[in-house]
């Protein structure tokens, strides 16, 4: 709370598949005007990473506080079409243990308006708990006056396939020569011309974050507003998204607090995007259960990282395994299937320009020094000081010199994995197989009911349900372990589901109470619907 004893609001602006290319950043070829007035207002945290190099289980990490890992979110997608092997098909949600929730529901509880618009990507089905809206026209406009809020954007024009040449729309704003490409990359006319539409579509989002920015300020409430600004993961480019390289999984994040977190940088403080959740509880004053792996970097009860750990599992059709651990300056990254190439056949990969462009070299003979990186045999282990090799290009695990620091981060590694309990450590199959044991999605039971006033203490609803005296009351229970329940007393289909929390005071008249259960991976539950009349 403000020193008013007021509620802040949030707002989340998230974009895609985005590295740190911004003014604020030191970027002299972006152009990022209403990010970099952002910023100015704000802290920036140039060491904020990603839970996984790709959108869909580092999303899950950000709307659970739990590793993908953990939970079975680690492959991408769950809901890609693809016949598995021992006949158990995808697609499916992820099923995380009963406990398990989209943090927002603890925010709603607390009294919050949730909004996203409009993407998800979370792994599972979005339950009808996590938002009080979601969809393109979501917006903290449709709360209750005085209600604080949580409101979600999602500007999507910077993802990967914005690079494809087929995407673009007229001549490049941006001049290819002026682009810096990493070394690794050829330095094709391509190569640039596919950065160039990266910096164009960024300009885009851009003025997105303007749009967004100056609505808060016309409502009168960018003062008491915490603002955050970050990518799912790191930018489109070949050895970057996918990967847990810096390049894959430094993301930019921003945040402005007004008159609570002082402007400037926060370049000694490690963040995963994991803690998004955690922190925005902490700061609410909003229930923050034990069991999140995530932790808040913002309050009272903000915490010290030392380490950051990220994962690659599946990318479509193609498998693999890949765990990392990085510190302020050391990353290792192990890989548990190292007989594998480091470029398996992804067909959506190799849409991308600059992919083209490096198969084409290697065919010829043509690629030189870095770029022969992705082509070469796969170590068991490398270990890189990202100080002196931002790049990540010089492998030092077989150097004497850093065996300290690689048994170090080997422990770190090791017992980070224990803990979250690493679900890659069995196959697909399996796992989907314990959540799905003959094959099909469990279905969250339907929420039962019972009814409270004078006459009727704790009287289950028949039918038809007994005339009840206000002050009247109704409880909600399922039988589904972990399962939470979305109600309404509104007609027709657009209306508003509110999250069950505490029993209904049911208000005089005749009322329709419907209500669905769900718990994260399920099939939602039947609905519950019950006519109701409520005498004065």
């Amino acid at each position: 709370m403000n020193s008013q004893g007021v509620r802040p609001n949030f707002l989340w602006i998230s974009l895609e598949d985005t590295s740190p290319r911004f003014g604020c950043y030191g970027d002299t070829v972006a152009r990022t005007p209403n990010i970099d007035r952002l910023a100015a207002g704000g802290c920036i945290y140039p060491n904020a990473f990603s839970v996984a190099g790709v959108c869909a289980p580092s999303r899950a990490a950000i709307i659970t506080g739990m590793y993908p890992t953990s939970i079975g979110a680690h492959h991408m997608r769950t809901s890609h079409v693809n016949e598995l092997t021992d006949g158990m098909p995808t697609p499916y949600d992820c099923c995380p243990p009963p406990y398990v929730k989209c943090f927002t529901e603890y925010l709603r509880s607390a009294g919050y308006f949730c909004t996203n618009n409009a993407k998800t990507d979370y792994q599972f089905s979005p339950p009808r708990t996590a938002w009080d809206e979601l969809g393109n026209q979501g917006h903290w406009r449709h709360r209750a006056d005085d209600q604080p809020f949580f409101a979600v954007f999602n500007p999507t024009v910077t993802h990967e396939s914005g690079m494809w040449p087929e995407k673009r729309q007229g001549p490049l704003r941006t001049d290819p020569t002026h682009v810096e490409l990493p070394p690794y990359l050829p330095d094709t006319l391509a190569c640039r011309e596919a950065l160039a539409q990266h910096y164009d579509n960024l300009e885009t989002a851009d003025q997105r974050v303007g749009e967004i920015l100056d609505q808060l300020e016309e409502d009168g409430l960018a003062e008491n507003t915490i603002v955050f600004l970050w990518s799912d993961h790191g930018e489109g480019l070949p050895r970057g998204k996918r990967w847990p390289y810096d390049a894959g999984i430094r993301v930019p994040l921003i945040v402005r607090w007004p008159n609570s977190l002082p402007a400037g940088s926060c370049d000694q403080q490690l963040v995963s995007l994991i803690d998004l959740g955690p922190t925005l509880l902490s700061l609410a004053g909003a229930t923050r259960p034990q069991h999140l792996q995530g932790q808040p970097f913002l309050g009272d009860d903000s915490a010290p990282r030392d380490h950051v750990f990220a994962s690659r599992d599946r990318h479509d059709e193609a498998y693999d395994r890949v765990r990392a651990v990085r510190d302020h300056r050391y990353k290792l990254i192990r890989h548990h299937e190292p007989q594998r190439p480091y470029l398996p056949w992804i067909p959506y990969r190799n849409k991308h320009p600059v992919m083209q462009e490096l198969w084409r070299r290697y065919a010829v003979g043509s690629l030189e020094g870095p770029e022969e990186l992705l082509f070469q045999p796969r170590p068991i282990e490398e270990l890189y000081d990202t100080l002196v090799d931002p790049f990540e290009m010089i492998n030092l695990a077989d150097d004497a010199e850093y065996g300290p620091i690689l048994t170090r981060l080997r422990s770190s590694l090791d017992g980070w994995m224990r803990d979250v309990g690493d679900l890659g450590e069995m196959s697909e199959p399996q796992m989907v197989r314990r959540w799905y044991p003959d094959g099909t999605q469990p279905l969250t039971a339907t929420p039962m009911i019972a009814l409270y006033d004078a006459s009727h203490p704790g009287l289950a609803a028949g039918v038809p349900a007994p005339a009840l005296r206000s002050p009247a009351l109704a409880q909600l229970q399922c039988s589904t372990e972990g399962a939470s329940i979305a109600y309404t007393l509104e007609s027709g289909d657009d209306c508003h589901w509110s999250l069950y929390t505490q029993p209904i005071r049911l208000p005089a008249g005749r009322l329709h109470l419907r209500a669905r259960a769900i718990r994260l991976g399920y099939q939602e539950s039947e609905q519950l619907q019950e006519r109701l009349e409520v005498a004065p």
